[in-house]
């Protein structure tokens, strides 16, 4: 049997990536027969080739590969394809710390956040669907995390000011809250109650009348909160460490916390997507990505990133993921269905 009929690409795993993402193409043979490095093509460049065994070859996404389905071949497999889905890179130069937001128009908000008590031109800006984007918000000193209440309405935390902003349509904000310790992540229920997560280990509860009271009490982190409002009304949040493995934590209503998973490295940015699976983003080197989180609490990735720190999800089976100063759409997520 020649080695072209024994070759076959099976599978690629995760099925998603952006530009830097590291891959794994599987299948018997396809690492060839160890006396060379394969040659591998993601779309219509060459991909750089990291590790190989005889079952199995690892590569990088080129930087310019474009987005979408893209076809996956090594030399080591003549006549085999498989396919990536490819983010689409939509913004550069923004400084993200915490995930972005998508409203029901499609319309992305990002932030850019600066070093600490920098006073950057635009606090926030505003990615339309056709790729427009501009300046959005204004003065808000170190935007932190973004959130949309049920109403469709954006609101901002500051890490700096300890605060959080209602931003109306025109961009004006005025201030909700204040003396919220370092404010990072937002979350909403469905009753329009905002949780705020202190990054030295407060969860904030601001009822819709401005009340504000301490809601859950977790570890410090050494960086931001970030806070995910699961359908059933659950809080999900992680708080990075420098721990070996941390945690992702579950809050039910009553203020009760629980741990969820506890395989991650460096969790960050956590969404649930449109049939209410948890996703969360890994940010620990060799393992960077987003994860799906199943039922049983098992974790799976599903996208190949370096350094992200944030996702979103739309209501047509896509999503926005991104890095503290990138960001990419997938149109289609695999895995992912419309709501």
């Amino acid at each position: 049997m020649t080695q072209a009929s024994a070759t076959r690409i099976t599978s690629v795993h995760p099925p998603a990536a952006v530009a830097g993402g590291r891959i794994a193409v599987l299948g018997p043979g396809v690492g060839g027969d160890g006396r060379r490095v394969p040659e591998a093509r993601i779309g219509d460049r060459p991909a750089q080739v990291v590790c190989a065994g005889r079952d199995r070859v690892a590569c990088l996404v080129p930087p310019d590969t474009g987005g979408g389905s893209q076809p996956v071949r090594l030399d080591t497999a003549p006549g085999e394809t498989a396919r990536l889905e490819v983010g689409a890179q939509v913004a550069a130069g923004v400084h993200q710390v915490d995930s972005p937001v998508i409203d029901a128009d499609g319309t992305l908000f990002l932030t850019y956040s600066g070093a600490r008590g920098e006073s950057a031109p635009v606090s926030v800006f505003r990615l339309r669907r056709d790729g427009f984007r501009e300046p959005f918000v204004t003065g808000i000193t170190n935007p932190t995390s973004l959130a949309l209440d049920p109403l469709g309405r954006l609101f901002v935390s500051s890490r700096f000011d300890g605060a959080v902003f209602r931003v109306g349509a025109d961009g004006q904000h005025k201030q909700l809250a204040a003396e919220l310790g370092v404010a990072c992540g937002l979350a909403f229920d469905e009753a329009g109650t905002l949780f705020v997560g202190d990054r030295s280990g407060t969860i904030f509860k601001i009822a819709p009348s401005g009340e504000v009271s301490p809601f859950a009490t977790l570890p410090p982190s050494v960086a931001a909160f970030h806070l995910g409002m699961a359908p059933n009304g659950d809080l999900y949040v992680t708080a990075p460490t420098l721990a070996t493995r941390d945690a992702v934590y579950r809050i039910d209503p009553a203020g009760a916390v629980t741990t969820v998973h506890r395989g991650f490295g460096r969790p960050q940015g956590l969404a649930f997507d449109a049939r209410g699976t948890l996703h969360v983003v890994e940010a620990l080197a060799g393992a960077s990505g987003l994860y799906r989180v199943g039922a049983a609490d098992e974790a799976e990735q599903v996208v190949a990133a370096p350094g992200l720190v944030g996702v979103a999800f739309d209501r047509h089976g896509g999503a926005v993921v991104a890095s503290d100063d990138r960001v990419y759409r997938f149109e289609r997520l695999p895995g992912l269905a419309q709501a």
